[in-house]
This record gives structure tokens, sequence and C-alpha cells, in this order.
């Protein structure tokens, strides 16, 4: 277990924009900082993480918290392993009141299969650097593939022995689990029945044997799969065997390389897309580190938008298979469907990204792909044309296709510009062009929304609400009370008092009251005897009033990094603002616009009066139902017209903003 003075010191450690940064493009907003949300799709950013107090916090779908809580949402960490990863990254050294030598054994599932392939990888590369099989086969084709020793081992490439079990025999041997073994597809089950050696019982064999490997990596960099390829011709073997699908592997949301590209993006403001292992390795070689493989498999939606967290460029790098360009054209369009800007590089005949490095120098790599690149339209219309020739009906069926593709573009200014070069690039009317293109568009929103549907929401819509302070939720005047005590307990706030004074001229003297907004709320709401509904409000208050005993000083942090994840949240919820008022407002506009610290006293006092106002209201409502059913009782209920009557008076004279009042009691 984690010691808490580890824990306090990762917490004192950890910056949230550093944090948050390894995964998310951040820009600058005044003091704080903006991006895309990493939990759910958007286009415009509404993800914001506050450096001074350590949190994010996303408007869009809401979800918020510290860096421990980004780490286990992103990652789907335990709250430990969240630790552990942020300790790793600050190189803090994690103390453990109960060190636990069977750690393996202790850690739940999804840590005991990244720690397996952990292990599965180190097996692999002294394989490769140690194994005479390794080296002579293994290593002298990265050799030959014009890889250094130092890219060999930054993207810890291996092998794997050509042995039926080395890997699970040794895994097995150091304490490894089978079922892990299983589970990751490093192993797989063989009946004993079709092995002559071994009788009565179940073998575990390799899934790699006789190939060199490729670790994949998530964003963090831990090893959640790996790709492995065959070098001898086998035509009953696959060139390539990947692992399976597991908890931690999810092959349509991975891009090889995006760990240690991820930066090079977002400083590059672009993303080299290519199609293999070999592909990444050799760009990042030659300085191109902006670079990740798809892996061989067709374009996702979840692979678009892992990018488009770090850029909005995405430059398709594609070899000369014409058949396979066209096959890949789907891919595109999903891009541009997900707002992104493409571009493409068409590598000649018989040549991919890595051929062509071996055959060139590496700055000739750059300049042919800085020389080459074409806009994504520009170049499937290019494409397309080679195949119309003269015939019409080809010819109509590509401006179909094109327009189709344009259409898929959300900004209406960029399709525009689209239109524009296509009716030149095919000789067509752009008015033709842009009637095909609202067309399409006009399918494409029914799809999504379709007319019934819209006609079905208005008059919903449209109905008059009535707006009656005394339906309001008493949740409200809860959120702002803990809200002040978060963000203001410790300021203080002054109150006058006149005083009879024989000394003085008038006969009379102000004093003056300083009190911290806790110890303001606290007397008034506490003391009162009042408890919240909405239980996480609750709980704040009652820690907030046992540390306030304590301390004179509340740090909001304390709430912030707390265990449990409902006053976390609930905390980051509070402290989190969604405008900020720009630095330079009042000299831009000359307008003062008072910020809340400044009206504290009577946001503190009115918040105070307001849930005093709804918990009387909620008393008279209730004493109502009893009256009502005193008198369907034939009881008496004269007691209770006079508690009514009481009540009644306090709301009238807690609307007059009398203070002091103890209406609880």
């Amino acid at each position: 277990m984690i010691t808490k003075d580890t824990i306090d010191r990762i917490f004192e450690t950890v910056r949230i924009d550093e944090v948050v940064g390894d995964f998310v493009q951040l820009k600058k907003r005044g003091i704080n900082y903006i991006g895309l949300c990493p939990f759910h799709n958007e286009k415009t950013p509404s993800f914001n993480v506050n450096p001074a107090r350590n949190i994010y916090k996303c408007f869009g779908c809401g979800k918020g918290g510290n860096a421990v809580n980004f780490v286990m949402e992103h990652e789907h960490y335990s709250y430990p392993e969240a630790l552990r990863y942020l300790a790793g990254k600050y190189s803090i050294e994690i103390e453990e009141s109960l060190p636990d030598p069977k750690e393996l054994e202790s850690r739940d599932e999804k840590e005991s299969l990244y720690v397996l392939n952990a292990f599965a990888q180190r097996y692999f590369s002294e394989n490769l650097f140690e194994n005479e099989e390794g080296k002579s086969i293994g290593l002298s084709y990265f050799k030959e593939r014009g890889f250094t020793e130092d890219i060999i081992r930054t993207f810890q490439l291996g092998y794997a022995l050509n042995d039926w079990s080395a890997l699970s025999d040794t895994a097995q041997e150091k304490g490894y689990k089978n079922e892990f073994l299983i589970k990751t597809g490093l192993s797989i089950v063989k009946k004993t029945d079709d092995i002559d050696t071994v009788k009565h019982t179940d073998k575990l064999l390799d899934r790699f044997r006789g190939r060199i490997i490729f670790p994949i990596h998530n964003l963090s960099g831990r090893i959640i799969g790996f790709g492995g390829r065959i070098l001898k011709k086998d035509d009953k073997a696959a060139k390539y065997v990947n692992s399976p699908e597991s908890e931690i592997y999810h092959k349509s949301k991975s891009l090889y390389g995006i760990f240690f590209a991820k930066k090079a993006i977002v400083q590059r403001e672009n993303c080299y897309l290519v199609e293999g292992y070999t592909d990444v390795i050799s760009l990042y070689q030659s300085g191109i580190e902006n670079v990740v493989a798809s892996s061989g498999t067709s374009l996702t939606v979840e692979q678009i938008r892992l990018i488009g967290r770090y850029t909005k460029n995405i430059t398709v790098l594609y070899d000369g298979d014409a058949a396979g360009i066209k096959a890949s054209l789907r891919g595109i369009d999903l891009i541009l469907e997900e707002g992104l800007n493409v571009k493409v590089v068409l590598f000649p005949d018989g040549d991919d990204p890595d051929s062509y490095r071996r055959k060139n120098s590496s700055s000739s790599l750059v300049d042919f792909i800085q020389q080459n690149e074409k806009d994504f339209i520009v170049f499937k219309t290019d494409l397309l044309l080679k195949d119309v020739a003269n015939d019409p009906v080809k010819k109509a069926g590509l401006i179909r296709d094109i327009v189709d593709t344009i259409a898929k573009i959300p900004d209406p200014i960029t399709r525009s510009v689209y239109l524009k070069k296509c009716s030149a690039m095919m000789d067509i009317g752009e008015q033709l062009l842009i009637a095909e293109l609202n067309k399409l568009r006009r399918t494409q929103i029914n799809k999504t929304l379709p007319v019934n549907d819209v006609e079905e929401l208005l008059p919903d819509i449209l109905l008059p609400h009535a707006q009656n302070e005394e339906s309001i939720n008493i949740e409200l005047q809860e959120k702002n009370i803990i809200r002040l005590l978060l963000n203001f307990g410790s300021n203080e706030i002054s109150f006058s008092e006149t005083v009879d004074d024989p000394d003085h001229p008038s006969g009379k003297k102000e004093l003056v009251h300083k009190l911290k907004v806790s110890q303001y709320i606290v007397n008034e709401i506490v003391h009162d005897e009042i408890s919240f509904e909405n239980e996480s409000y609750n709980n704040i208050l009652l820690t907030y009033t046992k540390l306030a005993e304590e301390n004179d000083i509340i740090d909001p942090q304390v709430f912030l990094n707390s265990e449990n994840p409902i006053i976390s949240s609930t905390s980051v919820d509070l402290l989190s603002s969604k405008y900020l008022l720009s630095e330079n407002w009042n000299t831009m506009h000359k307008i003062y616009v008072p910020e809340e610290g400044s009206l504290l006293k009577d946001s503190v006092e009115k918040a105070v009066l307001y849930l005093k106002k709804k918990k009387v209201l909620g008393m008279l409502e209730d004493n109502r139902k009893k009256i009502l059913e005193s008198q369907t009782s034939g009881e008496d209920c004269t007691s209770l017209i006079i508690e009514h009557q009481r009540l009644e008076q306090l709301k009238v004279e807690i609307s007059k903003n009398a203070l002091g009042i103890d209406i609880l009691r």
C-alpha cells in the first residue's frame, strides 16, 4: 500500500498541464489552458485545464478532476496504478507501508496484463541482442534495413525464437500465470493430442515464433500488444501476426508509434500517417518524428480522433500501388468528416516510405515529402480522372464521388473553396456542383435527424415555462454555499455594528467585526443545525467544519485530492469557471466588471439567506400537509396553524434580509 507521505509528495509535485499535455494538445488562454476533450468527440474546445488549482474540467461532457483522476479516466487505471504512473513520470520514489513481494498477484487483472507484456518485451529484446538465433536472423534483418541500434532500442524491437513454447515456458518459470499469458495473446492453448511429445495435458504454445517483434505502445508508453513479422518464406504462415483484442489492447483505437510521435505532432502541427511498422521507424530515424501507422488495418474514426487531439492536419503517405490507394480512400473521407485537413504524398510505383529511404538519403526523403504533398481533394480528382477518359457516364459518377467527399467536410467555407477547385479541374459549372452538394447535405442531415423528429420536438420546445421562485430546488442553494466555501472560505468579510458610546460626540460609535467566510457560513448553517439534502454537499460541509476546528486556513486541494471520487469530482465542478474575463478587458473597453471577490460579503449573506428561506418554504409545505391531514381526520390543528403563522413570519423576515435568526431550533 502506497504511504500517505508518498501520495502527498505526488500531489505536491505533479502539474496538471504537464500531465494532460502528454495526451491533449493544449493552448494557453489567459491563466488557463484549453483543448479538445479526450473523453468525448468535439470539434470546438471545451476542455479547460487550471494550473493554479491543478485541476481539469470539460464543460462539454462534464468530466473533471485532478491529475490522478485524469490518468485514471484516460488510461482506465485504478487509483494506485495512476499514482504509480505519476510517480514514474516525476521520478518520485514510492514508499509502501506493507511491501508485497508477490506484487504481480496482488494487482488487478489489467495491471497483470501490462506487467506481463513488459516482461515479454524484455524477453524479445534480449533474444535480439543476446541470442545467436536472434542476432543472426532478427538483428541482421533490422540492420540490413538501415536501422541503427539506437532506433532499435528506442522502439524496443525484438525477436521471437523459432521454438514452439520458448516464451511460454520462460514466463511460467518466472511465475506468470497461464491465465494472463492466454489473455494477452502471447500464448495459445494446444490440446496434447496434437503434440507427440506431451500426452494427456494441455500445452501452452507461443503465438509468435520465428518472427521479428514490434511492441505496440499506448499513449503513456506502456505496451498493450505486439506485431510479429515472419522473415522466411512460408506459404502456410501469415506474413504478420498481431496480438488479439484484450482488456488493454483495442486495435481500432490504437496507432503504432503514437507514444513516440505525440510531442512532435503538436510541435509541427501535422501528423504523417503511414501503413506499416517499418515505415514509422524509417521516417522517425530520418528526423520525421511526427509519424504514426494504422498497422495495416482500415483507418477507424477512433484512430482519427486520437490524432485530432494533437493536430488538425494529417498527411497520408501512400506507396505506388493504385489499387491499394483506391481501397483506402474511404478512410480519407472519414478524416474529412471529423473536420481535419488532409494532404497526400504518393511515392513512386513500387516504393513505400521505408523502401524509398533505403534507396535514398534521409534528407532526400524529407525533401520528397515536402515537394510532393497534395491537397487530398485535388489528389483524388486527379487520380479518378485518369480512369474516366472521355466516358460521360464515368465522368458523371466521378463528379458525384468527388462532391460526396466534399459534402463530408463540416466547414462551409472549406467546402466552397473545394467546389471552386473541382469546378475548374473537371470543367463543369460551379452552380451544378453546389446543387449536387446541397442535395447530398440534405440527405445527410435527414439521416441524422428525420424531419418528423424535428416537428415533434418543436411544440415542446416552444412551450412557456413558468419560473416560480418557490419551485426552485434547494440543491441549487446548497451548491452555491459549498461553492463559496471552497473558493473563498479563507477570505475575510467585515460587518459593522453601531453601539452606544458616551465618550463619542454623537453618543454612538461603529464597531467593525471581521470574520472568515468559512466562520460565517459555519456559524449560520451548522450552528442552526441545518443539514444539506445533497449527500456530496453535506459531506463537504461536515468535513470543512471539522477541519476548521483545527486550522485557520483550509486549502481547497484537500477536497480536490480526496480519495472519495464523489467529493473530488464535486469540488472540481465548484472550483471550475467556464468563463474568465480577459486581463486586458478594462484597458481595452473601459468597462469595469466587478469580480465576485469584491462583492463577497453580499454574495455570502444572500446565499445563506436564500438557503434559509428555502428551508422555511420546505417546512411550510410540510406543515400544510399536516394541517390537511389533521382536518381530514378531524383532529385539532390549532398548534399547527400557530406554527404555520410563525414560519410565514420567518419567511417575511428573511426576505427583508434579517440576519441572525435562529429558524430551526
